[in-house]
């Protein structure tokens, strides 16, 4: 049976978790967007884990980490229900996700947090019921047992290395653009002090941006601004600090007919951003390899869904706002310019030769050696 009925027994007998099940029950609308399984254990004894992440559908959350945490759990407790999966990019909605969660009783969370300040009370009241939450990608705010996220420090290192690598190569000058996150997400500060600890004293940061909720639209017109600010021939190249962001910079650029492009990062090896980088809109993007950090964060969430300590699991510790010591796990990312499309998120099967190289691009990617 997996886990066993050992754990439905102990899940029966925790009054704490009842208790506060139904004090946040009684305020509760239960939003639709939970799917991907029951979250049901009952007939089965196994482990109910709960999944809940700040996008779905073609976002990199919906392609990738979510059939790769379904994947791993799967593997590791075969005889349990399937996870409950809830996605949405509103902490409000995310925020009534967990809270239909923990009324589910389920036994375990791994959490993305669209916003984790704003998702503090959420991870507070999963606590008060018993139920542990493992961080994912982001850091969580409130009494979290464990973390799993690629290092945001090399990440900005990786990006701010590249940007100077590509201007030096094509001879512009060193004023550059920052497109940061948003300040509501640890990462991106975490990002951001990665980049300037390689960019500081070697580039002038004519523009800094923390772009509100990550949203490519926000990223446009502060893209924009820049341009009206400091002329559309005086910006040397754009640290955009995730592929969606650096798609806006490019509309914007584009959009004031900036010729050439200057260099421009990315994060996340999205396809649309692999596409621009062979087509020469973007310079670079970090590949951050999804299967072992889905891997890791499944392994968390069963022993801590089954009472195991999860320090054994973790590579160190970080600290929240709330918590020290917490057990993390710390992946390391890959770079991507367009001689490494194929050694890297091709040979790894993120994507096929066919999915990037659409029609219009059939001749960069022959240039690229990618046909």
């Amino acid at each position: 049976m997996g886990l066993g009925a050992g754990l439905r027994a102990v899940k029966r007998r925790s009054l704490t978790r009842a208790s506060v099940a139904v004090a946040v029950a009684a305020g509760l609308t239960l939003v639709g967007a939970c799917g991907g399984g029951d979250g049901d254990d009952e007939g089965d004894g196994g482990l109910a884990v709960g999944v809940l992440l700040p996008g779905g559908g073609a976002s990199r959350f919906g392609q990738f980490d979510k059939p790769l945490l379904v994947q791993q759990l799967k593997r590791l407790c075969p005889d349990c229900p399937a996870p409950t999966v809830a996605a949405t990019s509103d902490p409000a909605v995310q925020r009534q996700q967990i809270e239909s969660m923990i009324t589910r009783q389920v036994d375990v969370l791994i959490l993305a947090a669209v916003d984790p300040q704003l998702l503090r009370p959420s991870v507070e009241a999963a606590h008060r019921a018993d139920i542990p939450v493992v961080a994912y990608d982001r850091l969580a705010q409130g009494p979290i047992s464990g973390y799993v996220t690629f290092d945001g420090a090399t990440v900005g290192r990786l990006q701010g290395e590249a940007l100077l690598k590509a201007m030096a190569a094509e001879a512009r000058g060193e004023r550059i653009v920052m497109m940061n996150g948003a300040t509501t997400d640890p990462n991106a500060g975490w990002f951001k002090r990665g980049a300037l600890s390689v960019l500081e004293g070697k580039a002038e940061i004519g523009k800094s941006y923390d772009t509100v909720g990550w949203r490519p639209e926000n990223a446009f017109v502060n893209m924009t601004n820049a341009i009206a600010d400091l002329g559309a021939g005086d910006i040397d190249g754009v640290l955009a600090a995730n592929d969606s962001l650096a798609g806006a910079v490019v509309a914007a650029l584009n959009a004031a007919e900036v010729r050439p492009l200057p260099p421009i990062t990315g994060q996340d090896a999205d396809l649309a951003g692999v596409r621009r980088i062979v087509r020469g809109d973007q310079y670079m993007t970090v590949y951050k390899p999804f299967a072992p950090a889905a891997g890791a964060a499944a392994k968390m969430a069963v022993a801590l869904g089954r009472g195991e300590p999860v320090d054994s699991l973790a590579s160190g510790t970080v600290d929240n706002t709330t918590t020290e010591d917490i057990p993390a796990v710390l992946l390391p990312s890959v770079p991507v310019t367009v001689g490494t499309i194929k050694d890297t998120v091709v040979k790894d099967g993120m994507y096929t030769i066919e999915q990037i190289c659409t029609p219009e691009l059939r001749s960069a990617c022959a240039k690229a050696g990618l046909t």
